[in-house]
């Protein structure tokens, strides 16, 4: 089977508040499902503090081995929003104010106190950048290069999603199928590599879990091609049912 080409994300997600617990990230999970729609893998997160050297850094990294860099966080009117000025320092740019980002912010706060100088401040770009609309909230995010700087607030993250959608070049989506059983991972080691071995472009993950006292696990099978996919999966369901368990499809 010839290798598909397979594009690639990573994620970093900025700011102190994640890394000390007061908040709770949630946007990997709608950012990650988001990706595969598009045939794109999140294939790294990162959490990074607001220290701009460390933002920096992560850009860089993130941005060089990977097709497309997602960041979240840091994007506000506040001092400790620094993420748009690590990345500048991160590209060699200056910040500038971006003339439609203004326009619209002026519009949103309108009726809402005006736009002051701290609003201004979400107007901020690396020289160059384009803009990712917001239609949340007044603050638009930003596109430069594979860079793509999105607000933190999850309901934001996923209308500036939506505006992006079919705009990223990818691959085929991933599609998945799971397969639940009540029988300890360890006992079907062997049986989950032979069968993922013999279907070249499927992936098999075992995720355990333990209740009512007794333990299993879910196998989920991944694969961008439908019929790959269901020839594996009743592949592992016939191999399951000859080693005497009881597989539930859908999982358990």
């Amino acid at each position: 089977m010839a290798q598909k080409r397979i594009w690639t994300a990573a994620l970093a997600v900025i700011g102190d508040e994640i890394l000390s617990g007061r908040t709770q990230d949630s946007n990997v999970a709608q950012i990650a499902t988001w990706l595969g729609a598009q045939g794109i893998r999140l294939v790294e997160v990162r959490i990074v503090g607001d220290q701009t050297d460390a933002i920096v850094e992560a850009v860089n990294q993130l941005r060089a081995r990977n097709d497309y860099l997602f960041t979240t966080g840091g994007i506000g009117p506040t001092h400790d929003d620094i993420t748009v000025d690590a990345i500048a320092t991160a590209l060699g740019v200056p910040v500038v104010h971006h003339p439609q980002a203004l326009a619209i912010l002026e519009r949103y706060y309108t009726t809402r106190g005006g736009l002051t100088e701290a609003r201004k401040r979400m107007a901020r770009v690396p020289q160059g950048a384009d803009l990712i609309e917001n239609r949340r909230s007044g603050a638009p995010g930003i596109r430069i290069g594979n860079i793509f700087v999105m607000a933190g607030v999850p309901h934001i993250t996923a209308g500036m999603l939506d505006a992006l959608t079919g705009q990223l070049e990818g691959g085929a989506p991933l599609i998945s199928r799971t397969i639940g059983c009540w029988v300890a991972e360890s006992e079907v080691a062997d049986l989950l590599r032979s069968t993922e071995h013999d279907h070249e472009g499927a992936v098999i993950g075992s995720y355990p879990f333990f209740r009512a006292g007794a333990g299993g696990a879910n196998f989920v099978v991944r694969a961008t091609d439908a019929a790959l996919l269901d020839a594996c999966v009743a592949d592992l369901v016939a191999r399951l049912v000859a080693a005497g368990h009881a597989p539930v499809d859908g999982g358990i």
